[in-house]
């Protein structure tokens, strides 16, 4: 199999020695696998800004969709309703979860180009006291569009309601001061700016809040309580744990804190993200996220003007050449998306503007 770096919002490409971590066999109840998960959950608490007095973090088998059903499903009383802010394919599965565990919601849904209105969630809010929880997608990979969870947990907790945020995508890669933006649970994934692989999902919990859901679970391996609660003691799952995964996981958080931290890893993926967008408007790709609203995580740009360009063949012309990229997820305009995060650095980047440069100029001259 031809091997090529990917340019996508995870899983993404990892360094050598994240995977290398992996060759190595580990039981599920052996004590330095246990203490490894500890190690994990506390370094977590410490890139989250939080102390372990106020916060715990409980790491959940699965993808990130897993964390936010594991929240969703387990957090949530019957007696609750929760309000979900979409402006994307994120958001908008949170209404499925909800659906699918009969959940009372209510939806506020923003065109995919504009963010969830602070404002507008406090209006909602204030209107309808029996809301008790707001969910909302930080970065939403759906356009790359960065949500302004700061402004909006603001409004939760002035409201008094409990704050939901799905960070998948830029936990590790951004600076989220928890606790200050008043975000009680935080979800975001292994294979994501930590720069790990699939396999788990990890969840930021406000202590009371998550003592408090007791009793609440609507399904047996997604009790985060219960999962929490085998954890707490020394480290174990409750199930079979992905333990390839947490080991790469390890590894992977030693080489964020070697590279300088989030901070470091926010300049270099805004570094390749500048980079990007300035080289393919200047081959006359038009992003579709404005300036003010574009995250540094991946970028949705529109087809170019001309008729005959087509996807597929651009996407294996790319793929041929070493990098992957993304189709887009928009339904109602044709676009594809890039991202710049992972083992990604701005020469990767010129890289792939040669790559782009080279399939125009091909194509012009082949005349389609």
């Amino acid at each position: 199999m031809n091997t090529y770096k990917l340019l996508t919002p995870g899983p993404l490409t990892t360094t050598d020695t994240v995977k290398r971590e992996m060759l190595v066999d580990r039981c599920t109840w052996d004590d330095d696998y246990k203490a490894i998960t500890q190690e994990i959950r506390c370094r977590l608490l410490e890139l989250a800004g939080v102390s372990d007095k106020e916060y715990t973090s409980v790491l959940m088998q699965g993808s990130g969709t897993f964390g936010v059903e594991s929240v969703f499903s387990s957090i949530i009383g019957g007696q609750d309703k929760v309000l979900i802010c979409s402006n994307g394919a994120y958001g908008e599965r949170m209404t499925q979860i909800c659906g699918r565990c009969r959940i009372p919601y209510i939806h506020y849904q923003q065109v995919y180009d504009k963010t969830p209105d602070a404002s507008e969630v406090a209006r909602i809010l204030a209107e309808d006291p029996g809301i008790t929880h707001v969910a909302m997608v930080h970065s939403e990979t759906t356009s790359g569009i960065l949500n302004d969870i700061q402004a909006v947990g603001k409004a939760v907790k002035a409201a008094g309601r409990t704050f939901i945020v799905d960070a998948m995508s830029s936990f590790g890669g951004m600076e989220i001061p928890v606790a200050e933006w008043g975000i009680d649970f935080l979800v975001s994934s292994a294979n994501k700016c930590i720069q790990g692989v699939p396999g788990f999902s990890f969840i930021i919990c406000r202590r009371d809040k998550l003592l408090a859901s007791e009793g609440n679970a609507r399904s047996l391996s997604l009790d985060l309580l219960d999962q929490w609660k085998c954890m707490e003691k020394d480290g174990k799952w409750r199930f079979t744990s992905p333990t390839h995964v947490v080991l790469a996981f390890a590894q992977a958080l030693k080489e964020l804190a070697a590279e300088g931290g989030i901070p470091a890893r926010r300049r270099r993926y805004e570094e390749n993200n500048c980079l990007l967008i300035r080289e393919m408007e200047k081959m006359g790709f038009t992003a579709y996220i404005d300036s003010a609203h574009q995250g540094h995580i991946i970028t949705t740009f529109f087809y170019p003007s001309e008729t005959s360009f087509c996807f597929e063949d651009f996407y294996r012309y790319i793929k041929e050449r070493g990098y992957a990229i993304y189709p887009g997820k928009l339904t109602d305009m044709d676009t594809f998306r890039i991202g710049n995060i992972g083992e990604i650095y701005p020469e990767d980047i010129q890289k792939l503007i040669h790559i782009i440069s080279e399939f125009l100029v091909e194509r012009k001259g082949e005349g389609k």
